[in-house]
């Protein structure tokens, strides 16, 4: 690999994600629009505080609340600093960051694929497969963690073998900054705690270490790992401390016990409990959590995996068996499935897991050609393969299939439907509740606050699960005198509600914009 090589995967992976931003005029789903919404706050010097509440978890008291109580304010942090550079709170402004982000990720996969295999043509196949990430590509530009834990999960990768006294000191910061960006981050500080074990298994000729040396080993090894994170989370975590009174942010266990992912909406939260949970029933927990199952694995073979790369995945992995960034991915990606599958099925099925993957995946597409190879080695040794062309051939092939299936899905989520249309719904609601006479201090009740925000900076608070009457107490205790429903975006318990808009007296009908309709609540305060 040569600067060439770099130069040439930096500028391609520019364009791609460029060319995907300019048929996304909006984030287009609630993260993304909290992640910039959050940066909008930061860039204009309102701090780590927000007028729009998408949960109830975390108890909030009034408008505005306390920002990232639930997802976590690296992605809002590095918007901002968009922001600021460009002196603007524009999207296009917002997002600058997450583009250029984006055009180092297959910077950093070739590498760590060089440092595997110490061949460019495997390593410059890797680096482009990451250019054309197929489910992640739509997603790569946009205010989200997607390329941030790309970055950070495969330094981490590329970082781990390295022989050097610092090296725990920089795992730790990672570990530190992928929890600054989510809450699952914290898993790559125990992915680090397990590195610095391994390391002290042996010594440099290979023979085993007494227990004693290794735990004289492990102690300061560990210190700087935790250091590490500290470093950068410690921070944060004195100012949850300072506002909540502990290190996380409250709701959080709230959500152990959740019975369906409505209830990531419930007002009030105090509805949530063990209690609740155990009187559902292990089958009910049960068969949630095989739905979770089968969703993460279709997510893990169709988005991680890309489906026709899971057979070369599968042969690099076992031909890096031993090579402990194998280990350590194998390990990281099986306890994270783990825990969205049984302990958070419901976020995890939703995205979670979908978001969390994507910091291994610079790894899958670094072993990929590496399988390719070995699996063409195998034809050659048993002269089943005489072309030396082949080579060469078939790695192009696994990008160009790439190509292919990522220009379909860019497509079909971001040019034809999807993605850009989802929120396009609330300047014109807007204007619908102007025209109703709604004053500049109004608070509505909404499916998505953050996007409500940042397309009327109006505030707004989340509609909840727990029926009319959790609808009235919050519009209460909020100051919200209007509600909006979405066509596809509500409970069954308001269905009655959206179905026959007139039938309560609660709830005086203003009309209906694109199957949204729009309510004034008439004992609002």
């Amino acid at each position: 690999m040569n600067w060439r090589h770099y130069v040439f995967l930096f500028l391609v992976g520019l364009i791609v994600p460029f060319t995907i931003s300019r048929f996304q005029s909006l984030p287009g789903y609630m993260d993304a629009d909290y992640y910039y919404a959050g940066g909008i706050q930061l860039a204009a010097g309102r701090g780590f505080t927000e007028p729009y509440i998408w949960n109830y978890l975390g108890d909030p008291q009034g408008l505005p609340t306390p920002s990232h109580t639930y997802w976590m304010p690296l992605a809002s942090i590095v918007s901002a600093a968009g922001m600021w550079i460009a002196g603007s709170t524009s999207y296009e402004a917002g997002r600058i960051p997450f583009i250029l982000l984006s055009a180092c990720v297959p910077l950093l996969t070739a590498t760590l694929a060089y440092s595997l295999s110490r061949k460019t043509l495997p390593a410059m196949v890797s680096g482009l497969l990451s250019v054309f990430a197929l489910y992640y590509s739509p997603f790569m530009p946009v205010p989200d963690n997607f390329a941030i834990f790309m970055l950070l999960g495969g330094t981490f990768l590329l970082l781990a073998p390295c022989p050097q006294k610092w090296i725990p000191l920089m795992l730790g910061a990672l570990s530190g900054l992928m929890t600054l960006a989510r809450s699952d981050g914290l898993l790559w500080l125990g992915l680090a705690g397990l590195i610095v074990m391994w390391k002290a298994a042996y010594k440099e000729d290979g023979t085993k270490n007494t227990f004693l040396d290794w735990f004289n080993l492990i102690v300061p090894s560990g210190l700087l790992a935790v250091l590490g994170y500290l470093l950068v989370m410690g921070p944060w975590h004195g100012r949850n401390l300072n506002l909540f009174g502990s290190f996380m942010t409250p709701g959080g266990g709230r959500l152990l016990w959740l019975e369906n992912y409505d209830q990531t909406f419930a007002y009030p939260a105090e509805t949530i409990t063990r209690e609740g949970f155990l009187n559902a029933g292990w089958k009910a927990a049960l068969q949630d959590r095989l739905a979770a199952f089968d969703s993460n694995f279709r997510n893990a073979v169709g988005a991680q995996g890309e489906l026709f790369l899971i057979p070369f995945i599968m042969i690099g992995l076992w031909h890096l068996r031993n090579d402990m960034r194998t280990k350590i991915t194998v390990t990281g990606w099986l306890l994270l499935f783990a825990v969205m599958t049984v302990i958070f099925p419901f976020a995890g099925s939703r995205g979670s897991f979908f978001h969390s993957g994507a910091a291994f995946q610079p790894y899958w597409w670094a072993v990929a050609p590496i399988g390719m190879d070995i699996l063409l080695d195998v034809g050659y040794e048993k002269k089943k393969i005489t072309d030396p062309n082949l080579r060469i051939v078939t790695q192009v092939s696994l990008v160009l299939i790439a190509f292919i299936a990522t220009f379909y899905l860019v497509f079909d989520h971001t040019i034809e439907g999807g993605g850009k249309k989802e929120d396009a719904v609330y300047p014109s609601v807007e204007d619908k509740l102007l025209d109703s006479g709604i004053s500049p201090n109004d608070v509505v009740i909404v499916r998505n606050p953050p996007g409500y925000y940042i397309s009327t900076g109006r505030s707004a608070i989340v509609l909840p699960f727990g029926g009319e009457s959790a609808i009235l107490t919050v519009a209460e205790k909020f100051g919200a005198r209007y509600l909006i429903i979405e066509k596809g975006g509500t409970y069954d318990g308001i269905q009655d509600l959206y179905d026959d808009p007139r039938g309560n007296p609660s709830f005086e009908f203003l009309g209906e914009v694109d199957g949204a309709r729009l309510y004034q609540i008439t004992n609002a305060p």
